[in-house]
């Protein structure tokens, strides 16, 4: 089964919330640049990364990500 998060919702969530990526970072305990990769799309978030995003956000895995795809399995 082929399944896709879909883009990263981490940054317009920050941006909600009134912070800046670096001030996310540096209550997330993450570096800039990987909160960075994280909302450019080129890194996934880490199970610790999306606890600590549903932590600081107050937020849900679901809200991180714009949605789930799964293509047909194969017959």
């Amino acid at each position: 089964m082929d399944i896709s998060r879909g883009r990263c919702l981490l940054g317009e969530l920050i941006e909600a919330k009134g912070w800046t990526k670096a001030e996310y970072a540096r209550r997330s305990g993450r570096s800039k640049r990987m909160i960075s990769y994280i909302c450019a799309g080129k890194t996934p978030m880490t199970p610790e990364d999306i606890y600590i995003a549903e932590e600081l956000l107050d937020c849900t895995f679901r809200d991180l990500y714009e949605g789930f795809k799964k293509s047909k399995p194969a017959d």
